[in-house]
């Protein structure tokens, strides 16, 4: 407080009432900013920065950017094509309504949708299911892209940086939507093939936790770029290895534990399931429109789908 000025000796050049003028001020001044309404994005420090070369924008895809899991919507594409019979699509189903519910991954759940998964492809040419794969994106997936993520994609390549998709689901499928987003190229679960067919075995592990930041580490290094200047978004907490790597780590959509830590340590946040906006520190402004679009779209599917 102002008044303790009284106690604490002065020049003598310096009266008491200029003293407690002087901390009278500061104070004043102090609360003022605290006050203050939060700056304009457009008043922000620009992010991306433009023309940074060394830096890049490293994406998860379920409920990142796309709402839902991708090997789902890929099971549904396969299901209709009679790759599998509908019990099989219905143990998909459960384990997507699982996540939904629970707001976390399953590592059980999981491992069985990619053993499923891997029996499904077994046998068939890689060219296929990339042919497929093209056809069930714009069945399934395209009107399930969340605006407000895809906003922030594009701050990135708009300002001359390379985005990439990083994922559990087959690199493949990874693959084509990168492509159709208009982003650099995907990072995903690799199976096994053996001239041009699939063996119905994965390329070491799935690209899952830990592996997601081995994989982002390695890449960086093989295009010269500095992590502390690169940027990363998920929704999982399984994520947090990767997203501990780079300067400036982004929870999109977080479940309960990322949210938690996020918050600790005063990470960026960023949710579009409702519009609400968790933060608006370091977000381009389009991504602020994204976001009301892509509450917007949530609010209208779960409508429909409750009448």
């Amino acid at each position: 407080m102002a008044a303790l000025g009284w106690l604490t000796p002065r020049r003598r050049s310096a009266t008491a009432r200029s003293v407690l003028a002087g901390e009278a001020s500061a104070e004043a001044a102090r609360k003022s900013a605290q006050d203050a309404p939060a700056p304009h994005p457009a008043e922000e420090p620009d992010f991306p920065v433009h023309g940074d070369e060394r830096a890049a924008a490293f994406f998860d895809l379920d409920n990142t950017v796309m709402q839902g899991a991708a090997l789902f919507h890929f099971g549904r594409g396969l299901h209709k094509r009679k790759f599998f019979e509908t019990r099989d699509l219905a143990r998909f189903a459960w384990q997507q309504a699982w996540f939904r519910l629970a707001g976390v991954e399953d590592p059980e759940h999981m491992q069985e949708a990619r053993d499923s998964a891997l029996s499904i492809v077994k046998g068939h040419r890689v060219s296929e299911l990339k042919s497929i794969g093209e056809e069930i994106y714009d069945e399934y997936m395209a009107e399930r892209i969340w605006p407000g993520t895809r906003a922030l994609a594009q701050a990135h390549l708009d300002a001359g940086q390379k985005v990439w998709l990083v994922t559990a689901a087959p690199v493949e499928i990874a693959q084509v939507i990168a492509r159709r987003l208009g982003l650099t190229g995907a990072l995903g679960t690799v199976a096994e093939s053996v001239d041009g067919v699939y063996t119905g075995k994965l390329v070491g592990e799935p690209l899952h936790g830990p592996a997601k930041a081995e994989a982002v580490r390695a890449l960086a290094t093989a295009e010269g770029l500095d992590l502390g200047r690169c940027a990363a978004y998920s929704d999982s907490h399984n994520d947090i290895p990767m997203l501990s790597l780079v300067g400036h780590p982004y929870a999109i959509n977080p479940d309960a534990k990322l949210r938690k830590h996020a918050r600790r340590l005063d990470w960026r946040l960023r949710d579009y399931r409702t519009g609400r906006k968790a933060a608006k520190v370091g977000i381009p402004a389009a991504a602020g429109v994204g976001a009301v679009a892509g509450g917007t779209a949530a609010a209208i599917a779960l409508h429909r789908r409750r009448h």
